[in-house]
């Protein structure tokens, strides 16, 4: 069982890697996904939607 993703942790990792590295935001989120565990940011997305829908881990 994986635990909720850190939100926070996610969007500040997503904005230094757009703002300071120069990526896309897609791009940015995808490295802010990979770092809590995903492989992508569509997966942690995915996840995120799959837990408050269903108020359980997926």
């Amino acid at each position: 069982m994986m635990v909720p993703p850190d939100i926070e942790a996610f969007e500040e990792r997503a904005a230094i890697a757009e703002f300071d590295g120069g990526l896309s935001r897609s791009e940015a989120e995808d490295v802010a996904a990979i770092d809590q565990g995903f492989i992508n940011a569509s997966r942690y997305w995915q996840w995120l939607a799959d837990y408050v829908v269903n108020k359980s881990y997926p």
